[in-house]
């Protein structure tokens, strides 16, 4: 098996303890060089993660000889220009959702893939962690009949204590993230859908900017219907009071309901037989079981946890949701 000598472009706050630990803690896989336009920064986090190498300019990462993967967590205003350079180098490509600003831009970097034979992973690790993976066992097992509808709620204050707190805060500005925080929530919560469900035949929303705190709309509702009939209900907003933030996604069968917070750690579930509640503790590096199936397809091991394809779906879903009302 061959070592993956990765390389990051953009050691920024969600590499800290979310991702980059993880790539030395793998088996076949090490982190060899990071890479961050502010040099002084980039120099601190190779010198606190006992990183070899550390770059101010991306080119130089990818053409550096230590490297033969890139690891993409820059904000997504600049994942497709980068990922297709390291897809044109040859090397395997892990990128951060959203995997980029829009649809039209997943489906250049789709094309991308598919022109030079590559291989890319988008960075939807939930569906690695044992709480998703309990939740598609339960509903594989019919544990709560044939699902009719799901109803998905994320409400939160203008700063979301879900999101990493950086500065300057790009995810509030549309030309770096592709919105606002439903851009950089919701990828989470969608991707699961669609990883349950399969693919969907329809959906529509709509986005609004409610409160005008920022450029990005704040409030954004949509619907999904799934290939099996399935309904999806969701609503986003991000300007509620302290004490109203709500995580909640119910699937409700026709025997019962599963219910369970996207960033939270139990799943209950209610049917025929009673309540039951299942608990997890997450991984401390949480992209780490996500990490460790990247690895294991870039050596041919197993199929790709995440594709470009699902996720230019998953892009379409967003992008159909933040349009403006008709």
């Amino acid at each position: 098996m061959q070592t993956i000598n990765w390389g990051i472009i953009g050691c920024g706050d969600v590499t800290e303890k979310k991702s980059g630990p993880a790539f030395n803690k793998v088996p076949g896989s090490k982190l060899v060089a990071v890479m961050r336009r502010d040099a002084g920064k980039a120099a601190d986090y190779a010198r606190r993660h006992q990183v070899n190498q550390w770059y101010s300019d991306a080119n130089e990462l990818i053409n550096a000889a230590e490297v033969n993967a890139i690891y993409v967590a820059t904000p997504p205003s600049s994942h497709l220009e980068y990922a297709i350079a390291a897809l044109q180098k040859g090397y395997p490509v892990y990128v951060e959702k959203p995997v980029t600003l829009n649809a039209a831009e997943a489906q250049q970097l789709a094309d991308a893939v598919k022109q030079y034979n590559g291989k890319l992973t988008v960075a939807h690790y939930r569906r690695r962690l044992p709480m998703f993976l309990k939740v598609k066992e339960l509903l594989e097992q019919q544990a709560i009949g044939d699902v009719r509808t799901v109803q998905m709620r994320l409400w939160q204050s203008r700063k979301p204590a879900l999101v990493t707190n950086g500065s300057p805060n790009w995810r509030t500005r549309p030309e770096l993230s592709g919105g606002g925080y439903f851009h950089d929530l919701s990828p989470h919560q969608l991707d699961l859908m669609l990883y349950f469900f399969g693919d969907p035949v329809h959906y529509q929303g709509f986005g609004l900017n409610q409160s005008h705190a920022t450029g990005a709309d704040d409030h954004v509702t949509g619907s999904v219907l799934f290939e099996n009939n399935v309904v999806l209900n969701g609503s986003w907003c991000f300007n509620v009071a302290d004490t109203e933030n709500t995580d909640s996604c119910e699937i409700i069968g026709s025997k019962g309901k599963i219910s369970f917070a996207v960033f939270g750690n139990t799943v209950t579930l209610k049917n025929e037989q009673g309540f039951q509640t299942f608990n997890f503790e997450q991984p401390e590096n949480i992209q780490y079981p996500m990490i460790t199936s990247v690895v294991a397809y870039i050596n041919g091991e197993q199929a790709n946890p995440c594709s470009i394809e699902e996720a230019v779906t998953l892009m379409k879903i967003i992008d159909a949701f933040a349009g403006k009302p008709q």
